[in-house]
């Protein structure tokens, strides 16, 4: 099949490739000439602009397909904005960022009225889906989905394909997916550090590698962060900031929404927040009223 794909990052960039390597067209475009340069000395066909792209996609009496992977919020509102005008009825956009499920659906009823369908298509696998292929979560009109079955055929680890439901869904689902991914690094993070904090002089590399047999607790998580430790046993050079996409949080106003408890997915989300301060004003704060109720000693900046 023919397909435009729409932004070249570690995850667009791979699935380019991997769409490739399964004998599919594509057409790449992105920001960046250089980039799209590399992709063409790889067997993409590249585009100058967007509107380039969707010319170079067209394809007789069939859909135009085209596949967008930009960072979520203004830059796929923008994009598909564009895209609206550029494309007609049957033609179909394939959003595989990390958009918001409600913002996925508003973006199908836009495109809707100008005969167009929105596939939202929830991504994981990260950097190592073009080695292993991805887990692939797609919501949208189902015979839009049919149509561009054998491109996420072509991207996605066997097993690792579904057709979620209409509108919203394939995003819902990864939303959650994140949500959960965020819970299990916390406890492991969690886990490891009472190890290495213990009295013990463990070999972190070690008890990761020997979880990974026959452990309840084994995973492709541990096996990444076995990797990991391979190279630092105590991760010496990472400083301990941990960002978030933004689906963590989405998961969590889901589940209040919902009337769902989930405090693990909440308290993990939260400590992000927290691996963000240098200096925790709230601390500074409970320090100030132990000191003030009972006489509690409290450091000063600049003491040890």
């Amino acid at each position: 099949m023919k397909i435009a794909m729409i932004g070249l990052g570690k995850m667009g960039g791979n699935m380019t490739r991997r769409l490739i390597q399964a004998g599919h067209s594509v057409i790449a475009y992105d920001r960046s000439p250089e980039t799209v340069a590399a992709y063409a000395a790889e067997g993409a066909t590249p585009a100058s602009s967007l509107e380039e792209a969707v010319t170079l996609a067209k394809s007789g009496d069939q859909p135009t397909i085209v596949w967008l992977m930009v960072p979520s919020g203004a830059p796929t509102a923008d994009s598909l904005v564009q895209l609206s005008s550029l494309l007609s009825t049957p033609d179909i956009v394939i959003d595989g960022g990390n958009s918001n499920y409600k913002d996925s659906i508003a973006h199908a009823t836009m495109l809707e009225g100008h005969g167009i369908a929105l596939l939202d298509c929830g991504t994981s696998g990260g950097v190592w889906g073009l080695a292993n292929g991805y887990c692939l979560m797609i919501g949208g009109l189902e015979a839009a989905y049919k149509t561009c079955e054998p491109i996420f055929a072509a991207l996605a680890q066997t097993g690792g394909l579904l057709y979620a439901g209409p509108s919203g869904a394939g995003h819902f689902v990864k939303m959650v997916h994140n949500g959960i991914e965020y819970g299990l690094m916390q406890s492991y993070a969690e886990g490891f550090e009472i190890l290495e904090k213990s009295k013990f002089d463990l070999d972190l590399h070690a008890v990761a590698g020997l979880w990974m047999h026959g452990s309840v607790v084994r995973s492709w998580l541990l096996e990444l962060l076995h990797s990991a430790f391979s190279s630092e046993p105590r991760l010496e050079s990472i400083k301990g900031f941990v960002p978030d996409s933004g689906e963590g949080r989405w998961t969590v106003q889901a589940a209040m929404d919902l009337d769902v408890p989930a405090p693990v997915i909440t308290l993990s989300l939260m400590q992000r927040f927290a691996s963000r301060q240098d200096e925790s004003f709230a601390a500074k704060v409970n320090a100030a009223l132990r000191n003030q109720f009972g006489g509690h000693a409290v450091k000063k900046e600049g003491e040890a």
